[in-house]
């Protein structure tokens, strides 16, 4: 049995004082409510575990209603950190669920295909992201206004949602991320510290997240497209 948890509790700080982004309309309805659709669609995926900030239960009750999300789903409570957000959503998981999903409640082009790719490298591998090769000239700088030298980018990955995991691998890692004292906000890196490897799986479409308001327009294209699709193949 495979899950996805949406991680949907932070608070966007880099969009300015007073925005949700998830709740921002692209495409015809709220951010979230794209990524939810995208893993209420996905095949792979057998239920749905939502973590909001407290307070925030009946909006997304009603985001379910609205857009005819029937997937079994739960909605539960993010903690003070990202981590403890994972850790709230893992512990509402059902007990036959073998493969975990983690996706940002702000990436909402994410593709089925993509999904299941990293549930099927997960599943050999234990632990698997979603990542495209860096592409543009890496710049390092020291005091943030200069220079300080080109950093070869032909090893670098930048690394995106689902990151996907056995469950018994990610509460095993997120234990010792506990036990230690540490804050990580890549679920990724709690592996890392416990020595598992990770399973990178190109994203072969664009997967961006909505982090800032220039990130907008270009989702809502992408969005437009999938929609565009979604209704030429008969899908909701």
């Amino acid at each position: 049995m495979n899950s996805a948890i949406l991680v949907a509790a932070g608070k966007g700080t880099r969009m300015g004082p007073g925005v949700d982004k998830l709740f921002l309309e692209v495409a015809g309805r709220p951010v979230v409510a794209h990524t939810w659709q995208r893993f209420n669609d996905a095949k792979c995926i057998d239920e749905i575990v939502l973590v909001v900030r407290d307070g925030m239960q009946s909006a997304f009750a009603e985001l379910a209603a609205a857009y005819d999300l029937r997937k079994p789903h739960r909605i539960v409570v993010g903690g003070a950190e990202r981590q403890d957000s994972v850790a709230n959503g893992l512990a509402a998981l059902s007990p036959q669920v073998e493969i975990v999903a983690i996706q940002d409640g702000a990436r909402p082009c994410t593709s089925e295909e993509l999904i299941a790719a990293t549930i099927t490298a997960a599943r050999e591998f234990g632990a698997a992201v979603a990542a495209q090769p860096v592409t543009d000239t890496i710049k390092e700088s020291a005091d943030g206004t200069t220079i300080f030298r080109t950093v070869d980018r032909s090893k670098l990955w930048a690394v995106q949602t689902p990151q996907t995991f056995r469950v018994e691998v990610i509460c095993r890692a997120l234990a010792e991320v506990r036990r230690r004292g540490l804050l990580f906000t890549d679920d990724t890196a709690a592996c890392e510290l416990i020595g598992q490897p990770v399973r990178l799986v190109a994203s072969a479409t664009a997967n961006p997240k909505v982090t800032v308001p220039g990130d907008l327009p270009v989702i809502a294209a992408l969005l437009g497209r999938l929609c565009a699709g979604a209704v030429g193949s008969g899908q909701g």
